[in-house]
């Protein structure tokens, strides 16, 4: 039973991680050449940071969203197999 608990935990996250992953490369990509672009021309406004990063995180969910609802979709499953098979199995 102990050992159920683990493998589900362990894979919820790593299935967390595989969902956070593109949306958080982007941020991470888009901050990053903003602040080379704030470094560079010495303007340091704030809005001109998080405008470009809410975009970017936006059309990345409408480029990999349908692989996000597949993926999470699979895990769902994977879940729901764990519990019959518990419960049918003992």
């Amino acid at each position: 039973m102990e050992q159920q608990v683990l493998d589900i935990a362990r894979d919820a996250v790593f299935t967390l991680i595989k969902l956070a992953a593109p949306l958080l490369g982007v941020a991470l990509i888009v901050g990053l050449a903003i602040s080379i672009f704030q470094a560079t021309t010495q303007i340091q406004e704030q809005t001109l940071s998080f405008v470009p990063k809410i975009i970017a995180v936006f059309l990345s969910v409408f480029i990999f969203g349908s692989w996000m609802i597949t993926t999470l979709k699979e895990f769902t499953l994977r879940i729901y197999d764990n519990i019959l098979k518990f419960i049918y199995y003992g």
